[in-house]
């Protein structure tokens, strides 16, 4: 195993544990901020550097033709997106992966914090990103 997916392993595993530690803290109901801002809380308290809602401009030829907020950004190499919804939409795993794209990142976590806490764990699909 490389040096660098060894590390993203680490930094995924930390956070899908802050994700729980929230999860079963506060439990289902609250607003999207409300766990968004418990789970900077944890993962600051577990050393990592968060950024939160962070605008990442979005390219074309060349130019900025739009702007993307994402939830968060940890030690600038994991894109975190929260949902507190009742279902989990399909929309919002496409919602990661075009993050992926936007940063360059290779990986994102989607975090559920539904009536059951769940995540997804995605990699970006184009190569050398």
């Amino acid at each position: 195993m490389s040096e660098l997916r060894l590390v993203e392993e680490q930094l995924t595993h930390s956070v899908i544990g802050a994700f729980y530690e929230v999860y079963n803290a506060l439990g289902f109901g609250f607003l999207e901020q409300v766990y968004i801002s418990a789970l900077e809380r944890e993962l600051r308290a577990r050393g990592h550097a968060v950024g939160r809602e962070v605008f990442v401009p979005v390219i074309y030829k060349g130019d900025e033709i739009s702007r993307q907020r994402i939830d968060m950004i940890i030690d600038e190499r994991l894109v975190v997106e929260a949902k507190a919804t009742q279902e989990l939409h399909k929309s919002a795993r496409r919602q990661v992966y075009n993050y992926l794209r936007a940063t360059r990142l290779q990986v994102g976590l989607l975090m559920h914090f539904g009536p059951e806490p769940c995540f997804y764990r995605l990699e970006s699909r184009r190569a050398g990103e």
